[in-house]
């Protein structure tokens, strides 16, 4: 990587060492130890006498992953896709070649001790073979790509198979006018230079202008010192370290993706105009709010279109493995199916199971039987069919 000339963020991701393995490890025993989701209940509805209704977790399918650089994402992603069902087809960036495929060979070593396919998952490596992934509509049920926003945009225009994950990672941090000063150096500091590479870690910071006097000076001096670079608005600039600090080109620095030491800063008048910003200029990843009014942290969380909306806490915790699903194959800040980190809960669609006794529609209708519509208990078991009860 480094004779490649890569840049240090994505050298970053291809480490595997410390702290990071030691928590994959304990993202695959968390894994270990989740309820399977395949084949629960979550709907039960007496129809008519002996005619039953059962909504049922299942599988989606084939799952095709592909990613960049962080080469426990391959993990992550088939541990889950495992877990819940699911065969995959991992594609990760050349960059970490061998590492992937190291990984997959475990699995695919491991596989047949536990009674699964070898092939359940499975590693291509070039930029042909993406390409001809994304035409296998009729054979792959979904696409989660995980990478640059040039990436997930690629994917997005060149497949007709359903795409789940998120272009960017814009997240912000307001400093609202209420505001603990202790809480803010701490919650800013470690949303931005924990890990500056994550999709989760702060791009913006969000001041009122209330506060910009007496919290801004500190919070740069804390940045400062971490190294970050600042990118401010004309009435922010004067309050941060000048070394250190560039003045914002326009509306365009708010948009920017830095996955590095360096940040956009911007004071505001209002709460409301900090959640316009947000929702115009972020990417509906995750978003906080510091303050120590409950009301305003309310209208913040209903207000900002995001994945997630977090109060008093850094936007890093938006992860899979924080919030206890054990791994997760991305996050998505699509509307519909799975929104947020991805555990297995995305990863599973359903079915509706009937078992009748003979019913047809047409005894059904005006001066005919009436349904009962009866809401039965979820007790997450079912009754199988005659041929399979034995």
């Amino acid at each position: 990587a480094e004779a490649d000339k890569i840049d240090a963020p994505l050298r970053n991701r291809l480490n595997l060492e410390g702290d990071k393995y030691e928590t994959l490890l304990a993202g695959l025993v968390d894994v270990k130890k989740i309820e399977d989701p395949v084949g629960r209940l979550s709907l039960a509805t007496k129809l008519d006498n002996g005619l039953n209704l059962y909504r049922v977790a299942c599988p989606i399918g084939v799952l095709c992953i592909i990613f960049e650089s962080r080469p426990e994402a391959a993990v992550q992603i088939a541990s889950l896709a495992i877990k819940s069902g699911n065969a995959v087809i991992l594609k990760g960036g050349k960059e970490a070649f061998y590492s992937n495929q190291a990984l997959v060979d475990a699995f695919q070593a491991a596989l047949p001790r536990a009674g699964l396919p070898a092939n359940a998952v499975q590693l291509v490596s070039t930029r042909e073979d993406i390409a001809g992934l994304l035409k296998l509509d009729k054979y792959i049920d979904l696409v989660i790509p995980r990478g640059s926003n040039a990436l997930v945009k690629h994917i997005m225009k060149n497949t007709h198979i359903p795409v789940m994950g998120h272009a960017d990672g814009i997240c912000s941090v307001y400093l609202d006018k209420s505001a603990d000063l202790l809480k803010a150096i701490d919650i800013v500091v470690d949303a931005k230079t924990q890990y500056p590479a994550a999709c989760n870690a702060a791009e913006t910071l969000l001041v009122h202008k209330d506060v910009v006097d007496s919290i801004l000076p500190l919070i740069g001096e804390a940045l400062a010192i971490k190294g970050v670079i600042f990118n401010a608005d004309a009435l922010s600039q004067s309050k941060l370290p000048s070394e250190v600090t560039k003045p914002a080109e326009g509306d365009s620095t708010y948009r920017n993706e830095y996955l590095d030491l360096e940040i956009s800063v911007k004071v505001v008048s209002s709460l409301q105009e900090a959640i316009d910003h947000v929702n115009n200029f972020g990417s509906h990843h995750t978003d906080s709010i510091v303050t120590e009014d409950g009301h305003a942290a309310e209208e913040f969380l209903r207000k900002v279109d995001s994945a997630g909306v977090f109060h008093n806490c850094s936007t890093r915790f938006a992860d899979g493995y924080r919030y206890g699903f054990g791994a997760e194959v991305g996050v998505s800040t699509n509307r519909i199916h799975a929104r947020g980190p991805v555990g297995l809960e995305g990863l599973i669609t359903y079915k509706y199971r009937m078992h009748g006794n003979g019913h047809c529609v047409a005894s059904y209708g005006a001066g005919k039987k009436e349904y009962i519509h009866e809401n039965l208990p979820i007790d997450q078991s079912y009754p199988k069919a005659p041929s399979l009860a034995d």
